[in-house]
């Protein structure tokens, strides 16, 4: 079975923006895929004297993965960092992103295998090549 790492913000989301879409992709994807989720390593409130270990983690969560499920709907540096990380050699994960703009940025298209315009439509296409 593949592993999906849940990439997207979480630093000054609250936890309705952080962990929402997060929660629902587990739930409709249950039983296709395991999920890496960084939320399990909540660093809120912390960021500055964490800096290290939420990157080492956040790339070893990149490491075990098969595909970044990326929520690009309000983007975040650190998400930026991780499509980056996880699209490019070594990892070259298959990176697929929600984002619902119309023009999404060209560093977002030319970093990502799937742009779609909502998580419904992801689940769906998850659905599809889960194997």
């Amino acid at each position: 079975m593949k592993t999906i790492y849940l990439c997207g913000g979480i630093n000054k989301l609250s936890d309705a923006e952080a962990m929402d879409w997060r929660e629902a992709a587990k739930k409709e994807l249950a039983g296709l895929y395991n999920f890496l989720d960084p939320m399990r390593r909540d660093y809120r409130g912390k960021e500055a004297e964490s800096v290290f270990q939420i990157i080492a983690g956040d790339m070893e969560d990149i490491r075990q993965a098969h595909i970044l499920l990326v929520n690009a709907a309000r983007p975040s540096w650190g998400t930026g960092m991780e499509v980056y990380a996880g699209y490019s050699p070594p990892f070259s994960r298959q990176v697929i992103t929600v984002c619902p703009d119309d023009r999404p940025s060209p560093w977002l298209i030319g970093h990502s295998h799937k742009i779609l315009k909502s998580f419904p439509e992801a689940f769906v296409f998850l659905r599809e090549i889960a194997a």
